[in-house]
């Protein structure tokens, strides 16, 4: 069951490989990171790159979210699902002079800098269309994040924001430049973050920076805190949107002035199960089996990118005593695994299974290798559920080929 909802039923209408989404869960994850900085003035703004579903994104603007975008494609998708641009805030290493321009002229809330020259690039463009470009620049403060290499972000070896040493230069330099509103400073060190150390250590730097940029007269509106809150893949003991709170809030009151944060993961991780029929069983003679499945690392990336782990259950567990399975989906490559000397019980073909908590980089980062089609994704809510993305189709894969 999903929130009362039969999985089965699901299945037997829009069939599988299929990700269910619970609503509820996405409010409780929201919710859990707002109350927790309490009356701190504070702004969410909810980072699409985690999943940028439609739907899912219109729940997160009922509830008061705002949102992060890291390309055009994300800005043009916050601007369907009701975001205003100025409840944009728009991040990303390698913008382009194409996305700039559309940034400057839809006056988005804010754009996160990378690079003194991407600053005087927005400059150049906010001139030649008479705006004024809120900037903020992300530094990068050399924290290990503790996390995953590949989702590590804060390494002075990581290519993203400018260094901390060179920062408050870099905002001097263009103080005075037209086309420049210098709102705020931004920092995100990585994702899958476990620990309040490095996430404290971080905050300490970025405000310590705008306490200096304050002296040399900028008038910062917010301090960007970014997103990296871990969630637990199944035992993994994570820090709570408490205890983060309580670690980063000191520092903060420093300033006195409001933060935004871009929690991505935290809120729809764990709200998310990507079911799965099982296609073939497969035994060796030294005992290895194979649970095949027709969902594959076209459907879910993260065990194949990352080597990382997702709970797999059984949607009606079989009966006989748990045994040692390889769970693999049907990709013609050796790393599409889900899981290795996973103990369930008996499976057989035609039985379904739920890898859980891919609510968070799941369906964003599926693709059409082999000629896969994309999942359909359904959202339960109040009991009820409803297709919220329709499965892909094979004209929907050849409709831009000539």
């Amino acid at each position: 069951m999903c929130d009362g909802v039969s999985i089965r039923e699901m299945v037997a209408s829009v069939g599988t490989p299929l990700y269910v989404y619970s609503a509820q869960s996405i409010r409780d994850g929201y919710l859990s990171i707002d109350d927790a900085f309490g009356e701190y003035p504070h702004y969410i703004h909810y980072a699409l790159k985690a999943n940028s579903t439609l739907s899912i994104l219109r729940l997160l603007r009922e509830l008061g979210s705002r949102a992060d975008a890291n390309s055009s494609g994300e800005i043009e998708v916050a601007r369907r699902a009701g975001f205003q641009p100025r409840e944009i805030i728009f991040t990303g290493v390698g913008k382009t002079r194409l996305e700039l321009e559309e940034a400057v002229s839809l006056d988005l809330g804010i754009i996160n800098a990378e690079s003194p020259g991407e600053l005087d690039r927005i400059a150049e463009v906010a001139q030649a269309q008479g705006r004024e470009a809120r900037v903020a620049v992300r530094i990068n403060p050399d924290i290990d994040a503790k996390s995953h290499p590949n989702i590590s972000t804060g390494l002075k070896t990581n290519k993203f924001g400018v260094p901390l040493q060179e920062a408050r230069t870099i905002y001097r330099e263009r103080q005075k430049l037209s086309g420049l509103k210098f709102a705020g400073v931004h920092v995100h060190i990585g994702s899958q973050i476990t620990s309040t150390e490095p996430l404290q250590r971080a905050v300490k730097a970025l405000t310590m920076l705008a306490l200096e940029l304050k002296d040399d007269g900028f008038l910062l509106e917010h301090l960007d805190i970014g997103g990296g809150l871990g969630i637990a893949y199944g035992e993994q003991a994570v820090i709570t949107p408490v205890e983060y709170a309580v670690s980063v809030l000191p520092h903060l009151k420093r300033v006195g002035i409001p933060v935004v944060l871009e929690p991505g993961r935290s809120i729809v991780g764990h709200s998310g199960a990507l079911v799965a029929k099982v296609v073939d069983i497969k035994r060796y003679p030294d005992n290895r089996r194979f649970a095949v499945l027709d969902a594959g690392m076209g459907e879910l990336m993260r065990p194949a990118l990352y080597g990382s782990f997702h709970p797999i259950v059984p949607i009606t567990p079989g009966t006989g005593e748990p045994i040692p399975w390889d769970v693999v989906g049907p990709i013609c490559e050796s790393s599409d695994i889900f899981s290795q000397d996973l103990l369930l019980p008996p499976l057989e073909v035609n039985d379904l299974v739920a890898i859980l908590d891919v609510g968070a980089y799941g369906s964003v980062m599926a693709s059409n290798y082999n000629r896969r089609l994309l999942p359909a994704e359904v959202l339960v809510d109040n009991g009820q559920w409803k297709v919220i993305r329709r499965r892909q189709t094979p004209e929907d894969v050849l409709s831009l080929e000539l």
